[in-house]
């Protein structure tokens, strides 16, 4: 799989307490156009899994190529103080969008499915935005960016 280039995102909500929680996801894609739905994967044994499927809303966050640092500390324990120095707003529902971002979509969560040690979770687009950064990829177990036309 590390020979397929992925986008990264960080997977970011608030909890029941308000508190926000996220986590680097490369399992990202679109599902349909209309109604527009998109899918993410997440660990069972991440410590935001839980967290994320009980709000109901969550913002897909597409890093920029200047956000590597985020996609690493989203990525490792622990979870707490991902969001220490990030600048972030609030996207419809109360999901953190996080500044800087290339691309970023707030879902619904429409579906939930178990596969494997993962939930794919199947969410409904209610808004999205795009920055001016190129997006950052994963490739062969190294970060790259991917240029547009």
């Amino acid at each position: 799989m590390g020979r397929f280039p992925t986008g990264v995102t960080v997977v970011t909500a608030r909890d029941g307490e308000g508190v926000p929680v996220g986590l680097t996801v490369s399992a990202f894609a679109s599902v349909s156009l209309d109604p527009p739905l998109v899918l993410v994967c997440i660990d069972h044994a991440s410590h935001s899994h839980d967290r994320v499927l009980s709000t109901g809303a969550f913002a897909v966050n597409v890093l920029s190529a200047a956000q590597g640092v985020l996609a690493r500390r989203f990525a490792t324990d622990p979870a707490e103080g991902r969001f220490d120095g990030a600048a972030w707003s609030v996207g419809q529902g109360g999901a953190p969008v996080l500044e800087g971002a290339s691309a970023w979509l707030v879902c619904t969560v429409e579906a939930a499915h178990e596969a494997g040690d993962h939930t794919i979770v199947v969410g409904r687009v209610l808004e999205g935005g795009v920055g001016t950064e190129e997006a950052l990829a994963y490739y062969r177990g190294a970060f790259t960016t991917v240029a547009g036309p």
